[in-house]
């Protein structure tokens, strides 16, 4: 074959092999072109699917929202229905135990053998018992619904040491524990109800479980905390039990000891710290089985305050006379048990007394002019709405002049007390002891 031949066959072979690489270049061009395109219609049904998924979500967040919003306000509506029955409450089922401890007061006068002076007594401390886990469980429940306010004002702790110290050192002399309130020049910022309140479960609980040694009760200021401490030599708390004791109706196992006989509800130390959570105070404990315990109650510094130098000791008040006798008393009380066995007590200490229900009839039973009260006693919930804090006001007017008052309540609202300082009126929570009224009445009349 002549050469010419062989080199035009290369040629060829080389053309042929040159279009044959074009041809699969551009069908490898069509494939990646129809795969990009098959890509893209796979993103777009993934995006499509995931626009679809996300616009389900966002419903079901806004049902969800929807749900919390109303179930937010359905919480708020059952915490005002709580807050309106506490009121409901602490009124209707206190009522009926005021009635009883007035007529078991009355009802001891009259007792002249040993045996019905026992039943009394027995029948007394059942009704206090009773009083008083009514009234911390009512306690605990507006500290909850958090209708307790606090109510800022200059504190002087030691007044407040001597005010405790007179009313717990009774206690302590009856067990034969010392109980000492250190000095302090110290005053505080703070709710002076609340405040005592806390320091009265914790002293009363220190007393409670100690059997022997004594209870002090001190104040220190450190750089960044004041802390109020209560010290005893009780029988002290397991350490798997220092939270637990916070919790209501816990009592130590030591509660069975014979010289703990008495122990309380389990409800002090409840209160303790829910008071304390609303002051924004830490209370903690430290303790040793068989030794003591003590108990902190720790605060900001900045609400502690130096006061002016102390004034020296002073003297133990001396028991008052009751002074009663022949003291006219008007009685404004709309429930007939309550104002019956009201209207004997106050008989049995020789008061005359004048009962009423409503303010027109307390007005109409000062139509006498030869009958004028030395003072008013009344309830606060009365017939027709009225309310025994404006009764008082009517009558003073009626008469003249700011004669001495006192209102009863049960209701937990914190106007009233505001209500009752701002025109000069005492108050008393239900249920009262007679005790404490006949000596309240006595400081009014002097």
């Amino acid at each position: 074959m002549p050469v010419h031949d062989v080199d035009e066959i290369e040629r060829l072979k080389k053309i042929n092999a040159a279009l044959i690489g074009r041809v699969e270049r551009s069908m490898d061009q069509q494939g990646n072109a129809f795969s990009l395109f098959q890509t893209a219609i796979n993103l777009e049904n993934r995006i499509k699917s995931r626009t679809e998924e996300l616009n389900a979500t966002l419903r079901r967040l806004e049902q969800t929202n929807i749900d919390l919003v109303a179930a937010k306000e359905s919480a708020e509506q059952a915490n005002i229905s709580k807050t309106r029955f506490l009121a409901a409450a602490s009124h209707d089922v206190l009522q009926p135990l005021n009635a009883a401890h007035l007529s078991v007061s009355a009802l001891a006068d009259l007792q002249t053998t040993k045996e019905g002076t026992l039943l009394v007594r027995q029948v007394e401390r059942s009704l206090d018992t009773m009083s008083e886990l009514l009234r911390t469980l009512l306690d605990i429940s507006k500290l909850d619904a958090g209708v307790v306010k606090p109510e800022p004002v200059e504190v002087s702790l030691e007044q407040m040491f001597q005010s405790l110290r007179s009313d717990f050192q009774p206690i302590a002399d009856k067990k034969g524990l010392r109980l000492r309130f250190r000095p302090t020049q110290f005053s505080l910022i703070s709710d002076r109800t609340l405040l005592r309140r806390v320091l009265q479960n914790i002293i009363s609980n220190a007393i409670r479980y100690t059997p022997h040694g004594g209870v002090l009760v001190s104040v220190r200021r450190r750089r960044d905390v004041a802390r109020i401490e209560v010290w005893d030599t009780g029988s002290g708390i397991p350490a798997d039990q220092t939270e637990k004791v916070f919790e209501e109706f816990h009592r130590g196992a030591a509660v069975s000891e014979p010289a703990l006989s008495g122990a309380g509800l389990g409800l002090g130390l409840a209160i303790v710290r829910r008071m304390a959570d609303t002051l924004g105070y830490d209370v903690s404990l430290v303790s040793r089985v068989g030794k003591g315990t003590v108990f902190r109650v720790d605060m900001p510094a900045g609400s502690f305050l130096m006061s002016r130098p102390p004034s020296p000791a002073s003297e133990p008040e001396t028991p008052r006379g009751y002074g009663l006798f022949g003291a006219k008393v008007l009685l404004v009380e709309n429930d007939l048990n309550v104002m019956e066995s009201m209207r004997s007590l106050l008989q049995r200490w020789q008061c005359t007394v004048r009962v009423a229900a409503t303010t027109k009839e307390a007005i109409d039973e000062l139509g006498d002019t030869d009958w004028t009260p030395d003072i008013v006693i009344a309830d606060q919930h009365l017939d027709d709405g009225d309310l025994g804090s404006a009764t008082v006001i009517e009558v003073r007017a009626h008469l003249g002049r700011d004669i001495p008052a006192l209102v009863v309540t049960a209701d937990p609202l914190v106007e009233i007390p505001a209500t009752a300082a701002a025109q000069g009126i005492e108050l008393m929570h239900k249920p009262v002891k007679p005790a404490q009224l006949r000596a309240l009445l006595a400081h009014l009349l002097t």
